[in-house]
């Protein structure tokens, strides 16, 4: 398949250098293959989704990725509810959209391949997901796993870390961050019940990884139309580092703190029965301070693979 109009938008900061050089490697193979390519990055990402948005209006076939789970939700952000498909070139330290999809990790020809062999097929639909405050018309979109609890203070200190790379920089965080752990006040809406208490992490789940490969829902699939709502009661602050490495392995849902809820929508607010939990993030990107309402939409994305 060659001739197709593809926007390309590179993260040159993902994975400490990589994503620029893969980047690089991802336009000149698009090229190559008989694309006409349109370079969309920008020093920020910021610069890079006003590229996008003026790309996809002078019309596109497909819109690519290049980076770490940042990027991806940026992409995200862009295509969720159209029928652009997006494609991701997968070149950051997590990478955790690409590894629940099954998606090529540093490998630019494989995800070339996936890409257009997806475009050839239509693409796959995967659910995302609307998160914003629940009074307001305003929101944005994920597609991976939304966060709040001593989870999302983690997301925070790591990434202000430089070192070490990957999934490192959350255990190096939730060290720093157990020194001034209390459990939370949580009040949590779903479809069909409510749950109140005090508790250490609250997470949204439409693809079951975040934090560099942790299974925090290992049996969240994005295309069921539901999301997984992790949550963990109140945990001492040895309790959480016993539970810690489990998560790597998702057997951390057969401790009794730990529940697994299914809904189309959750609202997550504040509850007094604890501290207030620290903002929230998505797709590792910091999405903002509680009262939030999430909502599925089944198929709004079509994603390349």
């Amino acid at each position: 398949m060659t001739g197709l109009r593809i926007g390309i938008v590179v993260n040159p900061t993902a994975g400490h250098g990589r994503g620029e050089r893969r980047g690089q490697h991802l336009l000149e193979a698009a090229r190559a293959r008989g694309h006409d390519v349109h370079d969309l990055s920008a020093a920020d990402l910021l610069g890079a989704e006003q590229h996008a948005r003026q790309a996809v209006v002078r019309g596109l076939d497909a819109l690519v990725v290049a980076g770490g789970d940042g990027m991806v939700h940026l992409g995200v952000n862009i295509v969720a509810g159209t029928d652009l498909p997006l494609g991701i070139v997968a070149a950051g330290s997590g990478n955790d959209i690409a590894r629940a999809m099954d998606l090529p990790r540093h490998d630019v020809a494989a995800a070339v391949r996936v890409i257009e062999a997806g475009l050839e097929r239509g693409g796959r639909p995967v659910d995302a997901v609307r998160v914003g405050p629940p009074d307001y018309s305003a929101h944005e979109w994920f597609i991976g796993v939304l966060s709040c609890g001593v989870d999302a203070a983690v997301n925070a200190r790591a990434n202000a870390l430089t070192w070490p790379r990957g999934g490192g920089r959350y255990v190096r965080g939730l060290v720093t961050e157990l020194r001034r752990f209390r459990p939370y006040g949580f009040r949590l809406t779903l479809d069909d019940e409510t749950w109140e208490s005090t508790g250490t992490l609250v997470a949204v789940a439409n693809g079951g990884l975040f934090g560099g490969g942790m299974r925090i829902a290992p049996d969240s699939r994005m295309d069921d139309g539901l999301l997984d709502v992790v949550i963990a009661g109140p945990l001492s602050r040895n309790e959480l580092l016993g539970i810690f490495p489990k998560v790597y392995r998702g057997t951390h849902v057969r401790h009794p703190a730990c529940t697994i809820l299914r809904s189309t929508s959750v609202l997550i607010e504040h509850s007094p029965v604890g501290p207030l939990p620290p903002a929230a993030f998505a797709d590792g990107e910091r999405i903002g301070p509680l009262p939030l309402r999430v909502e599925v939409q089944p198929g709004a994305v079509r994603l390349l693979a």
